[in-house]
């Protein structure tokens, strides 16, 4: 037997229920992985509220895209994998009822990652979702890189609008790793140190400063990349864009669109849903993203600006609340020792 949080119904996090269920076998081409930390995204509470992205699975079902543990056992066929071998996992509960709130999750083997055994849990939790949604916001550029490295993004200037949110802090660390400027924004304080530590070579408090006049200083061309997080922002990216860049939005919203003022740099906005990429694209994104984290280039923590907010699995409510409260760092659920 094993423990699974369960939303019967959609709703607020209160109808999340832990409860007994049988272990799962891993069928061929299946890993069971051990889940020992579960981490919690606005997908998520989305997901359990009923205003998530629609998969066609209706409840009841375990939330949670993301998570990291240890392969538990492995299903005929599976290669590359053997028990008590350290994992990440990424999109878990997408077009299944299965997510990572529970203590075993089986998953096909394509979306169970290989991370080195000196790797904190913390690290694998974290990617998922953010870091894959980073990764295509900057490989969207016609003539850019498909797949990040080292100097891929060399004599590139990327903006990345709200630098100490998950996704920003993601498309940070991803961007220096392969050699890029980066630029962030952000609204206090508090969050412009989070931002520096994860590593971006310019913050911008928005709240105080000039942002374009900032940028503009910053930058000859402006941003050949901009990674945002608000659709508010779009007028001012397309004075900031390089002529010719490409502005990744990854968040829902209205917009409008002055076109004549996009036209005029041969603009491109691209729209990323990190579910819905094609098979090469999330291919090319998550063995980005493994590289990146084995080589030690993605770190989590207050010191790499993603604060880890821990909370035990009987307060996994108190997670999906904490998301919906906006809390500054990466929410997680301990589900099983390490």
């Amino acid at each position: 037997m094993m423990r699974a949080a369960v939303f019967p119904e959609p709703g607020p996090a209160s109808v999340l229920k832990i409860v007994d269920r049988d272990l799962p076998p891993a069928g061929p081409g299946e890993v069971r992985v051990r889940i020992v930390l579960s981490a919690v995204n606005p997908t998520d509470t989305g997901t359990r509220a009923g205003r998530g992205v629609p998969d066609g699975v209706s409840p009841p079902r375990v939330p949670d895209q993301d998570g990291a543990g240890v392969v538990d056992a492995v299903g005929d066929g599976v290669s590359g994998l053997e028990p008590g071998d350290h994992v990440w996992v990424w999109d878990a509960a997408y077009r299944r009822a299965n997510g990572t709130a529970q203590e075993y999750v089986v998953l096909p083997r394509r979306q169970v990652v290989r991370m080195n055994d000196d790797v904190p849990f913390a690290v694998g939790a974290a990617l998922g979702i953010p870091a894959l949604t980073a990764h295509r916001c900057l490989t969207l550029a016609s003539d850019g890189p498909a797949r990040l490295a080292p100097g891929a993004l060399e004599g590139r200037t990327v903006l990345v609008s709200g630098g100490a949110g998950a996704v920003g802090n993601a498309a940070i660390q991803l961007a220096k790793w392969a050699g890029a400027t980066v630029l962030t924004t952000v609204s206090s304080k508090e969050k412009a140190d989070l931002a520096a530590a994860a590593g971006a070579d310019a913050v911008i408090n928005y709240r105080e400063e000039d942002v374009v006049a900032r940028v503009r200083d910053l930058s000859a061309t402006g941003p050949q990349v901009i990674v945002e997080v608000s659709v508010d922002n779009v007028r001012q990216d397309l004075t900031l864009i390089a002529p010719g860049g490409n502005i990744a939005i990854y968040v829902g919203g209205e917009i409008t669109i002055p076109s004549f003022k996009a036209m005029l740099k041969n603009v491109s906005l691209d729209f990323v849903l990190t579910y819905t990429t094609t098979d090469e694209e999330k291919d090319n994104a998550v063995a980005a993203v493994a590289e990146a984290v084995n080589s030690g280039a993605f770190r989590v923590g207050e010191e790499a600006g993603l604060p880890i907010l821990r909370y035990p699995f009987e307060h996994v409510a108190a997670a999906h609340e904490a998301v919906e409260r906006n809390a500054v760092g990466k929410v997680v659920i301990e589900v099983t020792a390490p």
